[in-house]
């Protein structure tokens, strides 16, 4: 028969019935326990007994009962005696009992016990090398998943940056006719007819918009979208900013408020990038503010950097989704009536371009209340390249 025992320290095989390793002298059943990483489970050990190897073998006496070195009424008769010890202050674990009894001499008891500690021992590498090879497998499925959704991804990228680029040649010739159509190039026209053409001028517009952040968005993704750093004064981007959004905001009765120096120093940013991003936020608060609202754009100085400031009186954001408004083609309201359009592609890439200057988006909104959407620009020193 084979023999399955080796010793925990020095591998060597090992006879069942011996205690000490006869290669390497160590005590087989304390060595099973400091060689194991993980812990082999201990027996109930009354509190004051003298700890023994047998400490850490389970159900001692059922197992000397399925060897046969044990016979029922003996057994029931040393768990008697171990209760009368323990009663008096003298705990003793259960072998020690069959011994003193005269039950089990303790040379067959130190072998039943290293034979239990070393088949535990054997247990916990099996079951160790088991764990071990699962965790392998599922990493392996984790990192093929995530190859097929960085591959996804990708196809999604591509097909977005496609069909957006696709788009842009109907597009222009819709934009020029319709210019030439509300300049009356091609004749005079009635008061309905201009009406139609603004209507359509302004879908255009929206979709041209839709477009832009399609691409924007495609080349993020990619890893294509690249920031000109460079020092720019900050009424430059916040001015068209703010002529963007005036309009908007008239049509809906807000009052459009700016609250900013004209001496601020340089900053260091993407100029074109950072007006986009203020366009965002604004058309977003003008958006999400009812009827006689209030969105205030500001600026306020700090060491190093300026804090510019978005904030509006609107329907606010409930705390436990404000993450979400981050996310990608995602809409709070994603019904099929929602109240306000939109795609959710904004303020995904004002977080990417923010990032891309290394800032950080910052919002705070209370369900109600408002909104407060804030980042900061660091100034341009005369030590910036």
């Amino acid at each position: 028969m084979k023999n399955d025992f080796s010793c925990p320290r020095c591998h060597q095989p090992l006879e069942p019935a011996m205690r000490y390793c006869g290669h390497c002298g160590a005590d087989v059943s304390l060595a099973a326990v400091f060689t194991e990483p993980r812990a082999l489970p201990l027996a109930s050990v009354p509190t004051g007994t003298r700890l023994t190897p047998e400490a850490l073998v389970p159900r001692l006496g059922d197992f000397l009962l399925e060897q046969r070195l044990l016979k029922p009424s003996q057994l029931e008769t040393a768990l008697e005696y171990q209760r009368r010890k323990e009663a008096t202050g003298q705990p003793i674990l259960l072998g020690q009992a069959l011994v003193e009894l005269g039950f089990i001499d303790r040379a067959a008891l130190d072998e039943v016990i290293t034979q239990q500690i070393l088949a535990l021992h054997r247990k916990i590498q099996e079951a160790n090398t088991l764990l071990e090879q699962r965790v392998q497998e599922r990493t392996a499925e984790l990192q093929r998943a995530l190859a097929r959704l960085t591959e996804l991804n990708q196809l999604k990228s591509n097909f977005i940056s496609n069909i957006s680029h696709e788009l842009r040649t109907p597009l222009t010739h819709l934009k020029g006719y319709l210019e030439i159509l509300s300049d009356e190039n091609l004749g005079p026209l009635t008061p309905l007819q201009a009406h139609a053409v603004e209507v359509l001028k302004r879908a255009e517009n929206r979709l041209e918009t839709l477009i832009e952040d399609l691409i924007q968005l495609s080349m993020a993704a990619k890893g294509e979208l690249n920031v000109q750093l460079r020092p720019c004064q900050l009424r430059e981007v916040i001015e068209p900013a703010l002529d963007h959004a005036r309009t908007k905001a008239q049509l809906k009765g807000i009052s459009l408020i700016a609250d900013f120096s004209e001496d601020f120093p340089d900053l260091l940013m993407d100029g074109q990038k950072i007006e986009w991003v203020l366009n965002q936020l604004l058309d977003n608060a003008i958006k999400f503010t009812p009827r006689n609202g209030e969105v205030c754009l500001s600026a306020k100085p700090g060491p190093g950097i300026v804090t510019i400031v978005v904030e509006d009186n609107g329907i606010g954001i409930p705390p436990d989704r404000q993450a979400e408004i981050f996310e990608a083609f995602h809409q709070l309201d994603g019904s099929v009536t929602r109240q306000y359009p939109g795609t959710g592609l904004g303020l995904a890439m004002v977080r990417r371009i923010l990032d891309a200057h290394g800032s950080e988006i910052r919002v705070e909104s209370k369900v109600g209340q408002g909104s407060r959407f804030e980042f900061s620009l660091s100034v341009m020193n005369r030590y910036d390249g």
